[in-house]
C-alpha cells in the first residue's frame, strides 16, 4: 500500500504549485507589419534589420539562422540541417527539407555490438555520430528561388558577430560550461577560447567560425561543399574515425517537397512533410480531438489531458511504424491521415480511462486510394511567412568542432533506427521505414507551422525539443484557436508530454492542478514531471492586422520588428 501511495503523493506535491493563467491578459510584442521571433535577440535583431533594409522573410530567415549559429552554437548551426517552410502572400506554401543525409560508409547496423545490441552513445556522440550537414546548402538553395537582397549582405551580420565578438546571456554561458569535458575528449585540436569558465556578461569571439562564414559568404554553396571548409571538415572526420568524404559533401542536395495540409475546424495548417514526422503527426492530433469539446473543457484539465494524451500514444505508434525519407520508403502520407482513419484509430479512446501502451499498435491501413534543436519565425512588411526549424539534434550535436573551422558538427545519426524497437536519445522508437542507408535521410519531429484562417496568414509556429516538438506545437495551436490565449500567453502556458512509449504524461512543473491530476491518475494515468518542454517562437496575426509574437520564456527568446 505504501509503495502504491508514493507516485501518488509524489504527483500531489509536483502539481499542487500551478500557477494559472492570470485574469489580465499577457500580451508579447506588438509590431505594425514586420517581426522575427527567435531563440536569441542578436539574431532577431539581425532578421529585423535585414527586413528593414526592403529584405523579404526568406531572407530574414537566412540572416537569422546564421546569425544563431555564431551566438547559440547549442542548435543554431552550419553543421546541422532543418526545415523551412515557406507561405507567400499570394497565398502559395512550399517546404524546404535540407535535413542532414547518411554518409556513404554508413551501414545499417553500424552501431550494433557483436551480439546485435546497441553501443550506448555511438550515435550521440563523437565523429561517427554525424550526418552530411545540410544547412548551407538549404540557405543558399532558398535564396535562390526566393531570396530579394544580395546574398552577402545576409551572411554578414553573422560574420561580424563572429569576428567581433559578443557578450554571452546565461544560458549561452552555462551551456559552454556544460560541454566542456565533451570538448576536450571528442577534439584534438580546440580553439582556446572555447575552453574557459565562462558568466554571462562575458565576450567572446569565434574566429576560425567568422573565416568559414565568409567563405560562405564569397563562394554560397561552394564556399562550404567545396574548397577549403570542404577539406576541413573531411580532415576531422579522418582524425576521429568518421565517415563523411569530399563524394558524401558535393553530392549533398536540399530538396523542395509538396507541404502536408489538413483541416481544424475553419483553419488550414501547412507544415512539412516526410522525412519530418512533424506535420503528419500534427494534423492527425488535430483531427483526432477535433470532435470533443475541448474548449469547453478549459485548458490543461482532466478531460482535456485525457483526450490529447490517448491522441499522442496513437499518432506516435504510427509515427513508428509508418514513417520515414520518402525517397527510400513509401510513407503512406494519404491514408494516415485520412479522417476515416483518424476516426477508426480513435474508436477505442475510453473518456474515462487510459489505454496503455501495451494495447496501442500501428493503425491497419486501408487499401487503395525528428534536444535541442531552435525555431524561427518570420513576417514580412510584405505578408510573406517563413518557419524555421533548425538542428543539431542533442545539445552541441556531436560535441566535435571541425578544427579550422569553428563550427559544431551534428549527431543526426541518432535519429535513425540503430535496432527496430530500441528508443533513441528521445525514447522515440522506431522500425524498419526509419533504418540507417547511405544518403538517407533521418526521421525528425521538427513541425515547422504555418496557420491560415480563412485564407489569410493567422500564425507562424514552431520549436525545439526532439519528440516534444510536435505536442508543443499541437498544444500552442489549441491554446490559441480553443482557449483564446494571446500569442504570448500560448507560448508561455505550461506544457505535457506524452509519446506511447515511455507510457507516461510528462507536464512541465506546476502544468496541472491537483484536483485534475488526480483524476488523470483514476482514469489509470502516471506521472513524470519534466522542469521544461521546448522553447516555442511564434506570430500571430491579430485582428487589426497587427502582429503579436510570442518569446518563450524558457530561454533567451525574443521578437523583434516594426
Amino acid at each position: 500500500m505504501i509503495k502504491r501511495l508514493i507516485p501518488l503523493l509524489l504527483v500531489i506535491s509536483i502539481v499542487a504549485c500551478q500557477t494559472a493563467i492570470k485574469k489580465e491578459r499577457i500580451t508579447g510584442r506588438i509590431t505594425d507589419s514586420a517581426m522575427v521571433v527567435s531563440a536569441h535577440p542578436l539574431a532577431s535583431r539581425a532578421g529585423s534589420e535585414i527586413l528593414q533594409k526592403g529584405g523579404n522573410a526568406i531572407d530574414a530567415a537566412i540572416a537569422t539562422q546564421l546569425v544563431l549559429a555564431v551566438v547559440h552554437p547549442s542548435a543554431g548551426n552550419v553543421g546541422g540541417g532543418g526545415f523551412m517552410v515557406v507561405r507567400l502572400n499570394d497565398g502559395s506554401a512550399y517546404t524546404l527539407d535540407y535535413r542532414e543525409t547518411a554518409p556513404s560508409g554508413a551501414t545499417t547496423n553500424m552501431y550494433l555490438g557483436e551480439t546485435g545490441e546497441v553501443i550506448k552513445g555511438l550515435s550521440e556522440t563523437g565523429h561517427l555520430a554525424s550526418g552530411v550537414p545540410g544547412t548551407v546548402a538549404g540557405l543558399a538553395e532558398a535564396h535562390k528561388k526566393f531570396g530579394k537582397l544580395p546574398w552577402k549582405e545576409l551572411v554578414q551580420p553573422a560574420i561580424d558577430l563572429a569576428m567581433d565578438g559578443f557578450i554571452l546571456t546565461e544560458h549561452e554561458a552555462e551551456g559552454l560550461n556544460y560541454i566542456q569535458e565533451d570538448l576536450e575528449k571528442f577534439n584534438s585540436i580546440l580553439p582556446n577560447h572555447l575552453m574557459n569558465a565562462w558568466k554571462a556578461g562575458d565576450s567572446i569571439r569565434h574566429t576560425d567560425l567568422g573565416y568559414a562564414l565568409e567563405r560562405i559568404r564569397d563562394n554560397g554553396r561552394a564556399g562550404f561543399y567545396e574548397g577549403k571548409t570542404a577539406d576541413l571538415i573531411v580532415e576531422e572526420m579522418k582524425r576521429g574515425n568518421g565517415l563523411i568524404t569530399h563524394e558524401d559533401l558535393q553530392a549533398y542536395q536540399a530538396i523542395w517537397r509538396e507541404p502536408i495540409t489538413g483541416e481544424y475546424k475553419n483553419y488550414k495548417i501547412i507544415s512539412m512533410p516526410p522525412p519530418s514526422s512533424g506535420g503528419i503527426a500534427l494534423i492527425q492530433l488535430l483531427k483526432s480531438v477535433e470532435p470533443y469539446p475541448i474548449q469547453e473543457w478549459g485548458w490543461n484539465t482532466a478531460p482535456t489531458v485525457h483526450l490529447m494524451t490517448e491522441a499522442e500514444r496513437r499518432v506516435y505508434a504510427d509515427r513508428a511504424a509508418y514513417l520515414g525519407d520518402p525517397d527510400f520508403f513509401e510513407v503512406p502520407v494519404d491514408k494516415i491521415t485520412h479522417p476515416v482513419y483518424i476516426e477508426e484509430r480513435m474508436k477505442t479512446f475510453d473518456p474515462q480511462k487510459a489505454t496503455p501502451s501495451r494495447d496501442i499498435k500501428e493503425g491497419v491501413l486501408q487499401p487503395g486510394e525528428s534536444s535541442q534543436t531552435t525555431h524561427l519565425s518570420v513576417i514580412d512588411q510584405y505578408g510573406n511567412a517563413v518557419a524555421v526549424t533548425t538542428t543539431l539534434n542533442d545539445g552541441y550535436g556531436s560535441r566535435v568542432v571541425v578544427a579550422g573551422a569553428g563550427f559544431i558538427l551534428n549527431d543526426e545519426m541518432d535519429d535513425f533506427s540503430m535496432k527496430p524497437g530500441v528508443p533513441n536519445m528521445y525514447g522515440a522508437i522506431g522500425g524498419e521505414a526509419n533504418k540507417i542507408m547511405p544518403g538517407k535521410r533521418m526521421l525528425s519531429s521538427m513541425t515547422p507551422t504555418i496557420v491560415e484562417k480563412d485564407g489569410h496568414l493567422l500564425m507562424v509556429v514552431g520549436t525545439p525539443g526532439g519528440t516534444t516538438i510536435i505536442t508543443s506545437v499541437f498544444q500552442t495551436i489549441l491554446n490559441v484557436l480553443e482557449h483564446n490565449m494571446t500569442m504570448q500567453e500560448a507560448v508561455t502556458a505550461k506544457r505535457f508530454h506524452s509519446q506511447w512509449i515511455p507510457d507516461t504524461i510528462q507536464p512541465e512543473f506546476g502544468a496541472l492542478l491537483k484536483d485534475d491530476s488526480l483524476q488523470l491518475i483514476r482514469y489509470g494515468h502516471t506521472f513524470e514531471s519534466r522542469s521544461s518542454i521546448g522553447r516555442v517562437d511564434a506570430i500571430l496575426v491579430l485582428a487589426n492586422g497587427k502582429l503579436e509574437g510570442g518569446a518563450d520564456p524558457r530561454g533567451d527568446d525574443a521578437a523583434d520588428g516594426f
